[in-house]
């Protein structure tokens, strides 16, 4: 039989952390700061922007592509998908359970106009890159007012 050392502050540690998070996402919730109201997981993203295209990457790790779902529509992307829980033992002990699962949905208004035909995604690594081509800037017109 093998000893461990039960040092105590290290569960209330843990316990102080787990709970910060449930009341910064129940709190994240109902302020509306959080698109993904409902949700049970909402996976990290970055969004970022060049001169023609907004891309789009989200960690997705152990989500199978076939899971997620994109839609662009009148310039909002909806990000839909699911982490399912699988359990490969039938009795199974857990110690700890950090991971979330369960489904998400992320919307998002894209206030560039986008070119809905030329949208792409792939899955690499437990990162989903989404490219958003842009179909063009709208050109500012200045207008001089004369005598």
């Amino acid at each position: 039989m093998t000893l461990h050392r039960w040092i105590p502050f290290k569960d209330l540690i843990f316990l102080q952390e787990r709970m910060s998070r449930v009341f910064d996402e129940a709190m994240a919730r109902y302020s509306g700061m959080d698109e993904a109201a409902g949700s049970v997981w909402c996976p990290p993203l970055d969004i970022y922007e060049t001169d023609d295209k907004i891309i789009v990457k989200v960690e997705l790790p152990g989500v199978d592509i076939k899971d997620v779902d994109i839609e662009v529509k009148d310039n909002v992307m909806t990000l839909k998908g699911d982490r399912k829980f699988q359990r490969d033992v039938k009795e199974v002990h857990h110690h700890r359970m950090e991971c979330c699962y369960g489904s998400f949905q992320r919307v998002f208004a894209l206030t560039p106009v986008i070119d809905k035909d030329g949208v792409k995604a792939g899955l690499k690594d437990g990162v989903l890159e989404i490219i958003l081509p842009k179909v063009g800037e709208d050109k500012t017109r200045h207008i001089k007012v004369g005598p």
